[in-house]
């Protein structure tokens, strides 16, 4: 199977997933793994310039992991997710996405 890009996760994803029921984290990780050679945005929507999301439904509960693409290494397009939540409303909570814009600010400083 062709994958369009390559995903790693921040250690905030890291906990995010760890905190989580197994079958809740292996729905999610899943949609990840799916949403690498599918376009549909039921998986993985961009929210504003630079952050999307992967999102699941899995028991009633929405997840939602923010993230950002790393396109400098020529070889591979790489999207870093950076934090996740357990999505409360229909929106998604401004600060979130930009809890995620300032982890990618530093993420890119740090790879400088």
């Amino acid at each position: 199977m062709d994958y369009k890009f390559k995903v790693e996760f921040l250690e905030p994803v890291i906990e995010f997933l760890e905190s989580l029921d197994e079958k809740s984290r292996e729905k999610i990780l899943y949609n990840i793994w799916k949403s690498r050679s599918v376009n549909d945005n039921e998986l993985f929507k961009k929210l504003d310039n630079e952050i999307w999301e992967f999102r699941t439904l899995y028991n009633k509960q929405y997840f939602r992991l923010f993230a950002f693409w790393d396109k400098s290494n020529k070889q591979d397009t790489i999207v870093i997710s950076t934090h996740g939540i357990i999505k409360k409303t229909d929106k998604t909570p401004k600060v979130e996405i930009e809890r995620a814009e300032s982890l990618r600010i530093k993420y890119f400083n740090e790879k400088k």
